[in-house]
């Protein structure tokens, strides 16, 4: 037998070649070291540097500790391994195998003659073949994944310029247009006459005497892929803008500029991989005796070498080793961006229909205009005059359907992303991929630098979990979206495909009516534009699920913002996202549901229809669900064409998806052995209060939050409701003559409910303002459409803003009193031009970005360009009023991530949304029960003593408040609080 697993295991490094493309291969300890050996593993269960998910099971062979000599090769192979660091190919780990199973072999006869027993429980030679073919299929499979996930992230940009070539060519021969989608068709007519005036202004910069700071920078790439850059990226803007077919100049300048920069590193990085034969050789003036010639051929192979094994991290790091440029910067960003700009504007044109010309003459205008205007930004009462692109009307129409022609440099990945373990080494193979979010703030990039790794290491590994959860789209809900999408829209929160007619102006001269039907007229575009801006996000979700769905699984790699939360890198369609998109999202394991299963599927779908339901007990939320199996079915076989049952649940598309998992379970005669493929949420109850809670060790804020066990779940906002009405009650009473809110209270006594507050009471841990709350309220009120007259309607919001605040005062007084501390303390520190710095309990070090901006001018060759930039000057006010929503934060990112990789030790798939966890419905009480501990280990360390020593040792000149009292609350009563997450 064993001479049999020795001839097998000489054979592997040929046969299971393709496994060592993986970019980094693990060493020949982490190979034995599997999830298949039981403790008696021969191998010490220190040491096991990589956790290989990735490998197939059917690689893993059960060994016993007895028979395993002393002396045996394989052991000098680890040792050397661990004592070098050295992580060893695939062929020495065969030739490994292969010795050890020599000595096996050699110990069959003598020492095993009576265990005859014991060998029947060994697999089979034919099981054994069984398993090797499937570790082959699998190591084929993986192979050819990772091959297309490169060509997406590096050629992305270049079939797409190849795309049109071939197009152009097709014209010429056949001498007519091909039949293109209307946005295709475009790209198609602008894309030659770009790319000729790129290749133009190359031949120019190509002069030794042009002195466009732009000059260095336009040869890095070929014309036609720059074109299609250029192209694609103006478009995209567009259609991710405000909604009306326009974008700010600089904005547009940067993103093209930097869009640029990044395609020419990929290139310039394959290029210095790429072989050179004699003739290059001979035409770039190298020798073949002097040492720097020498030098780079060791350099090549060795690139090649690895780039064979598919050790991209390595290369990548050599070339950035190697290479001299020195990143472009902002400036020329925008230098290089703005002249590209200017090179559309003067070669991209756009035909109307003939139909549409009196005279049948084509009509022939630019596709873009440049012009200036004020615009009103981050909601400011200052206007300023920026430059701004604008697409012309007909192609502005046809945005909303081009979103299936866009190219998306950063899609989900068809691998695993690569574990992080540095600022911009992690996640994508050749994309640049940073591990934070810092949008540009200097100090926040060198603290995460300076931090010692080891430190870092829980963030890396809960990243890395969650980027490795594997999805899949779910087809079923898909083709539903999609045909209510293609019939126009409408149902289940999709937007209408149609824009709303424009009132005609009236005929009459009375001023009134010509004023009342402007702001009508006014009112009418803006919603026209808020709706084509819904259909252009729609457009890009169902692009990227359309392209998905075929795919067995893939992959959002994770980063963080500066705070320390998790969020896919892939913008478009993720669990983050709306209704829609966690609707058409599912894991790609499935698992069986079990009677724990079944349970909890029935509560998601309570919790999914909402509308009061939601607040029940469990089993008030089973019940309703078990009243509504009918319904559940009908919605299930019959979506759209039956009771449609499903549309009246808040969360529609994801109401729909359990309705079809809990339909074939009803179905099944087993209905736990069904298998459920659904994430199934369990979500905190006002999770910043939960925090403040757990941090002031506040006993009335945690009942009211679920901190505390309870028969029914707590609702923290319809108590806030509750005491809001009851202030207003008392207003009402009161002599209008003297309390002139009187009227404003009997106008507002009957409109007071729960979804009144909610949002103010949600965003008040996170430090909304009182105009924030206003603006909160009156967008409540404006959506009921009970009060007409605008000015009414706006005092009404600002009494009902206060008397919430107020409320919220009153019922939360440890919280706020912990808020205060945490202003108090930041505005001493920004007081001494600091930014305010901590670190999370997982290690993570946070520097709050805001500074006062400054402006930095450029001129460009479309136009004078203002470009923010940071100065040193601290904003103190708003470093004090974001201190405590901020830290709460980080707070709640820690739980999530110590939740993550619990939960991935437990063998459970894990996805997170901030305060929202998810698992397989089989799996949920087990992840419940995990989410109770990590939040009371969480806060059995001393977070804010910790935080006010941290400060007292760095500025120990400042005199910082002391800490606010803490209640008697005990932290432990969350493991036994059935509602605190649910």
């Amino acid at each position: 037998m064993w001479t049999n697993f020795t001839n097998r295991a000489s054979h592997l490094p040929g046969k299971l070649k393709r496994l060592s493309n993986y970019p980094t291969f693990p060493s020949a300890s982490s190979i034995l070291c599997l999830q298949d050996f039981g403790q008696g593993s021969i191998l010490p269960q220190t040491k096991r540097p990589f956790d290989l998910n990735w490998l197939p099971h059917s690689l893993c062979f059960p060994f016993s500790e007895k028979g395993c000599r002393s002396n045996c090769a394989l052991w000098k192979l680890i040792d050397l391994s661990h004592r070098s660091g050295k992580h060893f190919g695939f062929n020495t780990i065969s030739r490994g195998l292969a010795i050890l199973a020599e000595e096996f072999a050699s110990t069959d006869v003598d020492e095993y003659a009576e265990d005859g027993p014991d060998w029947k429980v060994m697999k089979s030679s034919e099981e054994i073949s069984k398993k090797k073919r499937t570790a082959l299929a699998e190591a084929r499979k993986f192979s050819k994944l990772r091959s297309r996930q490169i060509k997406l992230e590096t050629e992305a940009w270049e079939q797409a310029a190849k795309e049109y070539r071939e197009l152009l060519e097709e014209m010429c021969k056949k001498k007519l247009a091909p039949n293109l989608p209307y946005v295709k068709s475009l790209f198609l007519g602008w894309f030659e006459p770009l790319r000729d005036k790129i290749i133009e202004e190359q031949e120019v910069c190509r002069d030794v005497h042009c002195r466009a700071p732009y000059a260095p920078c336009f040869n890095l790439l070929p014309a036609d892929m720059i074109a299609v850059i250029t192209m694609h990226k103006i478009m995209s803007l567009m259609m991710n803008g405000d909604g009306v077919g326009s974008v700010l100049v600089v904005t547009a300048a940067c993103h093209i500029g930097e869009a640029i920069e990044q395609e020419a590193k990929i290139q310039k990085l394959l290029e210095k991989t790429r072989k050179k034969n004699k003739r290059e050789k001979k035409k770039e003036g190298m020798g073949y005796d002097d040492e720097v010639t020498i030098e780079q051929e060791h350099l090549w192979k060795k690139v090649t070498n690895l780039i064979k094994r598919k050790k991209l991290p390595l290369v990548r790091q050599i070339v950035e080793e190697q290479d001299d440029s020195k990143p472009w910067g902002q400036d020329l960003q925008a230098k290089v961006g703005s002249r590209l700009i200017q090179l559309l504007l003067e070669s991209a044109y756009i035909e109307s229909p003939v139909s549409q010309s009196v005279d049948g003459l084509p009509d022939i205008r630019p596709a873009f205009r440049h012009s200036m205007r004020n615009v009103k930004r981050d909601q400011k009462k200052i206007c300023r005059r920026y430059g701004i692109i604008e697409c012309d009307p007909l192609v502005h129409q046809g945005l909303d359907r081009s979103a299936k022609h866009m190219v998306m440099p950063y899609m989900p990945m068809l691998i695993p992303p690569i574990t992080w373990s540095g600022y911009d080494k992690g996640a994508h193979l050749f994309l640049p991929s940073y591990i934070m979010r810092t949008h540009g703030c200097r100090q926040q990039r060198e603290a995460f630098k300076r931090t010692p790794r080891n430190q870092l290491q829980p963030i890396f590994e809960a990243l890395d979990t969650l980027g490795n959860t594997k999805w899949q789209i779910n087809k079923e809900v898909l083709k539903v979206v999609d045909s209510i999408w293609s019939s126009g829209g409408r149902l289940a929160d999709l937007v209408d495909r149609e824009d709303i007619p424009l009132p005609e102006k009236p005929s009459t001269d009375d001023k009134d009516e010509i004023k009342k039907w402007k702001w009508s007229l006014h009112s009418a575009k803006k919603k026209n534009n808020e709706m084509h801006s819904q259909r252009c996000d729609v457009e890009l979700k169902l692009s990227v699920a359309r392209k998905m769905k075929e795919e067995e699984g893939f992959y959002y790699p994770h980063n963080l913002d500066f705070r320390g939360r998790a969020y896919p890198m892939h913008p478009y369609l993720n669990h983050l996202g709306s209704d829609l998109c966690r609707g058409i999202l599912e894991f790609a394991e499935g698992r069986p549901l079990g009677t724990s299963g079944l349970r909890w599927l029935k509560i998601h779908l309570a919790n999914l229809y909402a509308g009061g339901v939601d607040k029940l007990s469990l089993d008030g939320r089973i019940a309703f669900s078990e009243n509504h199996l009918e319904d559940v079915i009908d919605s299930a076989e019959r979506p759209l064409e039956g009771r449609r049952w499903w549309l009246s649940a808040e969360d529609p598309f994801q109401c729909l998806a359990v309705c079809k998992v809990l339909a074939e379970a009803i179905r099944n005669p087993s209905p736990g052995s069904t298998i459920s493929h659904l994430p199934v949420h369990q979500d905190g109850s006002c999770n910043g209060l939960q925090h403040y809670a757990a941090l002031g060790r506040d006993k009335l804020g945690a009942i009211s939050v679920n901190l505390v066990n309870g028969e029914k779940p707590a609702d923290v906002y319809s108590e806030i409701a509750a005491r809001v009405l009851e202030i207003m009650l008392r207003d009402a009473d009161k002599d209008p003559a003297i309390y002139p809110n009187a009227l404003l209270a009997k106008l507002l006594v009957g409109q007071v409910d729960r979804k009144l507050v909610k949002q103010t009471v949600m965003t008040s841990v996170y430090g909304v303002t009182y105009i924030g709350a206003r603006e909160q309220i009156h967008r409540r009120l404006k959506e009921r459409e009970l009060i007409a007259d605008d000015r009414e309607l706006f005092r009404a919001s600002c009494y009902a803003a206060r008397i919430t605040l107020t409320a919220l005062e009153e019922m939360f007084q440890a919280a706020r009193a912990i808020m205060n501390w945490l202003g108090d303390c930041a505005k001493l520190i920004a007081s001494e031009n600091q930014p305010v710095r901590w670190t999370t309990p997982l290690g993570l070090p946070v520097v709050q970005p805001y500074r006062r901006v400054g402006r930095h001018i450029i001129k460009t060759s479309l136009q004078v360009l203002s470009l923010q930039r940071q100065t040193e000057k601290i904003m103190v006010k708003r470093q004090r009023t974001a201190f405590p929503p901020n830290f709460v934060h980080s707070l709640d990112g820690s739980h999530m991530m110590m939740t993550a990789v619990a939960c991935k030790k437990a063998r459970l798939s894990f996805a997170g949304v901030h305060d929202s966890y998810w698992t397989h419905a089989c799996d949920v009480d087990q992840m419940n029960r995990i989410l109770r501990e990590k939040f009371v280990e969480l806060y059995e360390t001393p977070i804010l003593e910790n935080l006010l020593e941290s400060y007292q040792r760095s500025f120990p000149s400042l005199s910082f408040p002391p800490l606010p009292e803490r209640g008697d609350f005990d932290i432990k009563d969350v493991l036994h609080s059935t509602y605190f997450f649910n």
